[in-house]
């Protein structure tokens, strides 16, 4: 199993959109300069007991095996739709209103088939259930731009990840919040959080008082100001070998979509290895994820393990999701909503907006953070 120190393991095991929001503020915030990134080498999509690599370009759309002859062109008539896309330019709409006409209308527009909607919606479009059909098609369009964007940056996938693992995020943050005169206190206990009037005013920790004006926070310190929205299964398993029918590559991403297994949410698996200095040399590590349905969460997850037989070691978590019921606009406590089962930062990306809204009063605005950011640094910004 080589040393000790080889192995850097995600508990919580997340890819970066290459064109998302998690990278977005990693370059307005110059978190990037304290990491280094690797493209994942492949996204794949399971279908019937198989799994194929996910065509996002209308190239790979017509080589794809996916799909029969038919429903390739009729696919890649989708995909040449959605990448002319403009809300604002009525020409490329071809009658479509992007605030009312829903996905399953576009979908039925083009003749795709269910197979074929299964991986869109899933696999491009990163959704987790069916809900997104019926709603207006704007945001399911929005978000396979955004996966054919990322994988435009770098050709293999759509996703980063960074050496040595997701702890390289905090760590950078820390570094560059040094610099700004932040202070860090690790492994200290929280005994108390302090509270006047209905309002924060500190935390406590070893008998000294810590004082702020306002606290963000995970549920797991406020437990009477959260509520238990679901649980979420995860297995890291070690495995010997990379996972069959993948051209043997170091990293990758399996979605199974919900259809193809009769659950409600997807099934994710993700990939990564020694080639990101998280594994002793010639180890794998393969993360399964999925939302828990039923009261027996190992079955439900299942079809992903067949996919990485053999596996020389796993480590099973059930984790409960809990979302805030405490806003934070008296308490001014603002706590964050637990990890999904998403193998990506977009739905995290929206919970951090979320609180910075709660927190100023203002949307996070990503073009004004970029301005702010050329005032401070100006050219070196570059």
């Amino acid at each position: 199993m080589g040393k000790g120190r080889d192995w850097n393991v995600d508990l919580v095991p997340k890819f970066l959109m290459a064109n998302g929001q998690l990278v977005r503020m990693l370059l307005i915030t110059q978190v990037t300069r304290y990491l280094d990134f690797k493209v994942i080498e492949g996204s794949y999509v399971y279908k019937g007991g198989k799994i194929y690599k996910v065509p996002s370009t209308e190239t790979e759309a017509l080589a794809s095996s996916l799909m029969g002859l038919f429903e390739k062109r009729r696919f890649r008539k989708f995909l040449v739709f959605v990448a002319n896309f403009d809300e604002n330019d009525p020409k490329t709409m071809e009658g479509v209103d992007p605030k009312k006409t829903t996905m399953r209308a576009i979908f039925q527009k083009f003749s795709l088939g269910q197979e074929v909607i299964d991986f869109t919606g899933h696999s491009l479009a990163l959704y987790r259930t069916d809900e997104y059909l019926d709603q207006p098609c704007m945001d399911t369009i929005n978000r396979i731009k955004l996966y054919s964007e990322s994988l435009a940056r770098y050709g293999k996938s759509p996703y980063l990840y960074p050496l040595y693992g997701l702890g390289e995020l905090p760590q950078g943050f820390a570094r560059l919040s040094a610099i700004f005169g932040g202070t860090y206190m690790l492994n200290k206990p929280i005994e108390e959080i302090v509270m006047e009037n209905g309002k924060v005013v500190g935390v406590k920790s070893e008998g000294e008082i810590a004082r702020c004006k306002q606290l963000i926070c995970d549920p797991s310190y406020v437990m009477d100001r959260v509520k238990k929205v679901g649980q979420v299964i995860r297995v890291i398993c070690i495995l010997s070998h990379p996972i069959a029918n993948t051209g043997d590559i170091n990293s990758c991403q399996i979605i199974i979509p919900q259809n193809q297994v009769n659950r409600k949410h997807d099934i994710y698996v993700c990939m990564i290895s020694f080639a990101h200095n998280v594994a002793a040399a010639g180890k794998y590590i393969a993360i399964a994820s999925t939302t828990v349905e039923t009261n027996e969460p190992e079955k439900e997850i299942k079809p992903a393990m067949d996919l990485l037989e053999p596996i020389e070691q796993k480590f099973v978590s059930i984790s409960d999701l809990y979302e805030p019921t405490d806003m934070g606009t008296e308490s001014q406590i603002f706590i964050s909503r637990s990890y999904d089962a998403t193998t990506h930062f977009e739905t995290t990306c929206a919970d951090i907006k979320d609180i910075y809204k709660r927190m100023t009063g203002s949307d996070f605005d990503f073009a004004e953070m970029e301005r702010k950011k050329q005032d401070i640094f100006g050219d070196a910004a570059e």
